[in-house]
């Protein structure tokens, strides 16, 4: 898409916000009104105090699997804060849905940007984070979080196998007769710092 144009030249889709014709939200961090725009085929609820951005479930999980829509909020222009304020405070925001708190979460583990997420009803972006997320899911950030997570999932396997093995070695019980010439504790500890030291260096 390029600069200045009302739609996508890959999908068509308007590029320009329109008026969405729902009802309005509050703010979860000003207390403003929320206005609801359409942007392509995606609704935004945007805060033009703060600069805030929520985004239903649903339009979310378009933004994040289709790469025109992710052109096409990249091309938009999303609202910038009316006034410079100070940083928002490390606090939960309630959900302009369902007015619960929502949970603050780094976007896929490794993105490095936090958001406030209601599981049921959508995600809140603080001023330019919905455009940083959107960016690092077309630089492949979305392919580099499942690669982690395979990763990780191998490693917990690895280290539930280690620990049967040591759980099945400790139940084990040294023939009578070899009295006290082997320490079976000391033994245990020297596999159990080993198998640690393997996995450490992983």
């Amino acid at each position: 898409m390029f600069q200045g144009a009302r739609h996508c030249s890959r999908c068509g889709a308007e590029a320009a916000r329109q008026d969405a014709g729902r009802a309005s939200r509050d703010c979860p961090e000003c207390g403003k009104r929320l206005e609801a725009v359409a942007v392509g085929s995606v609704v935004l609820d945007e805060c033009r105090a703060c600069g805030g951005v929520f985004v239903d479930r649903t339009s979310f999980e378009r933004i994040c699997s289709e790469r025109e829509q992710q052109a096409v909020v990249l091309q938009a222009s999303l609202p910038a804060p009316q006034a410079v304020g100070q940083a928002r405070a490390d606090r939960y925001w309630p959900c302009p849905d369902c007015a619960r708190l929502m949970n603050r979460q780094n976007f896929a583990r490794i993105s490095g940007v936090v958001l406030d997420v209601c599981k049921d009803h959508g995600v809140w972006f603080n001023h330019g984070e919905l455009t940083r997320i959107v960016e690092f899911i077309r630089g492949g950030g979305l392919g580099r979080a499942r690669e982690l997570e395979k990763l990780d999932l191998q490693e917990e396997r690895e280290r539930l196998h280690h620990d049967q093995m040591l759980a099945t070695i400790r139940t084990a019980r040294l023939p009578e007769e070899q009295g006290g010439g082997l320490d079976l504790r000391v033994l245990l500890d020297g596999i159990s710092g080993v198998l640690d030291d393997l996995f450490r260096k992983k």
